[in-house]
């Protein structure tokens, strides 16, 4: 069940693959980088899509107000600066000279407004700012007026976020668009352009730099702060599911940028010629923590006490196991963790509150789901076979959910048809679903507010849908915490009801490796994968 068992025949038949043809690099390619993704993205709006893929497509073709260093410090972006009046009410921003949307049109404060509202209706961070909101209004095209109902000091971390869904600043046209609703069009202002007319949905997607880009004026490039300089004239996504075949045309010099090679695979790099021409590096040092879904709105996972068994029954090092092996790099020996709770472990919301609920006991759990009459209950699993990491995770979950006593059906498909059935609220019976697999960055789980997985904001939560008032009630604690002790108080009473009511399970930490050709040079830390700062020597 684990990766290197899993991948094995993948990897040894990787010098007889049937590699895709790109270009070697040659003098007149040395201006275009090309990288293979951990998935395809199907659907490109960064509002209504929570998945990486999306957000990580969104930061080449749009910008956002303020950005975030890799020390999570928030620097202006896209505004010149703000003022804050009326003891907290009145924010007014003033947007830099000079931007222009990939249409031509100009940046306007009521840009920013309707992509406000647009976000703020999707996102957790964004919904409790626009409780507080009482009306938004353009001063002028560059200064736009944000008045509250109550004080929202987190004001600057909602708009830096890069959690998912990131506040993007779009022009109004699409972001007057119901924001359930997905946009097709992908135009932003950001330092590349959306070739829209090269996407091939499954095997391409192509980005041109933005040659109108004003880069903010001061500062150092470091994650999503500072200034964004564009070096290559072309970034190239190239979606190779198959990890082998990725492997070869990095080694060929045939991609650049590999963002998440297999665990199978990293002593290859480690060797001869490869150690001298492919660097394997973390560059997320917040780690990707693992969780497993369920379905709050059918059966058997409608019922806490079945969630609970689950718990009771995970073991994360088995999952972390499957999913990045036992093989370290330089730098970290291990690349797995456990005792993973609700919150990223080296955050301030982290807690060791609930964590024995974690017992690894196969046999308590199967007492637990007998006692909850969920002896036998069918289970339909949602797997993204073309991801590495979610199809290792799954396979584990499966086999445990079947030695527990559920009766499973794995339904296989690509992440984006994954994605696409999450959203479906059906019974089992009409194409519904009980649960998936997936991961988040440490970032997205660091505190309640950039956190989605443990809403318990029922239909407006994200899918799986769990309704917990009490988990809410700790959230809204945590907004109007006074002070650092308050907070941590609040979130780790959150944890405590979490390991009660089960709105996920946590399975697991990993960092995962990124691997790209040493002739790379910028590669900036932190999350997303950026392609600004980048260049090639």
């Amino acid at each position: 069940m684990f990766r290197r068992d899993l991948l094995g025949a993948a990897a040894a038949a990787s010098a007889s693959a049937s590699l895709p043809r790109f270009a070697i690099a040659q003098p007149a390619q040395q201006r275009v980088i090309k990288y293979v993704p951990h998935a395809n993205p199907g659907n490109i709006d960064p509002f209504t899509n929570t998945a990486f893929i999306a957000r990580d497509h969104a930061y080449l073709v749009y910008d956002q107000l303020y950005g975030m260093n890799e020390r999570f410090e928030i620097q202006p972006q896209m505004v010149q600066g703000h003022v804050v009046e009326n003891d907290g009410l009145l924010w007014r921003f003033t947007l830099r000279e000079g931007l222009k949307f990939h249409d031509g049109s100009a940046v306007r404060g009521r840009d920013c407004i309707a992509s406000i509202r647009r976000w703020g209706r999707r996102d957790a961070f964004g919904q409790v700012l626009m409780a507080r909101v009482a009306d938004m209004t353009e001063e002028s095209d560059r200064v736009f007026i944000i008045r509250l109902n109550k004080t929202f000091p987190k004001m600057l971390e909602a708009f830096s976020k890069v959690t998912t869904s990131c506040l993007f600043i779009m022009p109004e046209r699409l972001a007057n668009v119901d924001p359930f609703t997905n946009i097709t069009e992908a135009v932003g202002s950001g330092p590349y352009r959306f070739i829209a007319n090269e996407w091939n949905p499954g095997s391409r997607l192509a980005y041109a730099r933005n040659a109108d880009y004003v880069p903010a004026p001061s500062g150092t490039a470091s994650m999503t702060a500072g200034p964004k300089v564009a070096h290559f004239d072309r970034v190239e996504w190239h979606i190779i599911s198959d990890p082998s075949t990725a492997s070869a045309a990095l080694q060929a010099g045939e991609i650049d940028w590999w963002e998440q090679p297999t665990a199978d695979l990293f002593p290859a790099y480690l060797r001869g010629a490869n150690a001298r021409n492919i660097q394997v590096d973390v560059i997320n040092g917040s780690g990707l923590i693992g969780i497993f879904r369920p379905n709050h709105m059918s059966a058997p996972f409608n019922n806490p006490a079945v969630r609970r068994a689950v718990l009771t029954a995970i073991n994360q090092i088995d999952f972390m196991t499957a999913v990045i092996g036992t093989t370290g790099i330089e730098g970290r020996a291990d690349l797995r963790r456990e005792g993973i709770g609700f919150f990223a472990p080296e955050s301030p919301s982290a807690s060791n509150v609930g964590l024995d609920r974690l017992r690894k006991s196969v046999d308590a759990a199967r007492a637990e789901l007998q006692a909850a009459g969920a002896m036998g209950a069918r289970l339909v699993l949602l797997n993204a076979t073309d991801l590495a990491s979610i199809n290792a995770a799954t396979l584990v979950g499966a086999d445990l959910f079947r030695r527990m006593g559920f009766n499973v059906e794995l339904v296989s498909a690509d992440w984006g048809t994954v994605v696409a059935r999450r959203a479906s609220r059906n019974p089992l019976e009409q194409g519904g679903w009980s649960g998936f697999f997936t991961f988040w960055s440490g970032v997205d789980h660091w505190n309640p507010a950039s956190h989605a997985a443990i809403r318990g904001n029922g239909e407006n939560a994200w899918p799986g849908w769990p309704t917990i008032p009490a988990i809410e009630a700790q959230r809204d604690a945590w907004f109007d915490a006074p002070n650092d002790a308050a907070a941590r108080a609040a979130t780790a009473e959150m944890q405590r009801i979490a390991f009660e009511e089960v709105p996920y399970m946590p399975t697991g930490m990993y960092y995962q490796p990124t691997a790209y050709r040493r002739n790379l040079t910028g590669m900036l830390k932190g999350q997303p994968p950026l392609f600004w700062n980048i260049r090639r020597t």
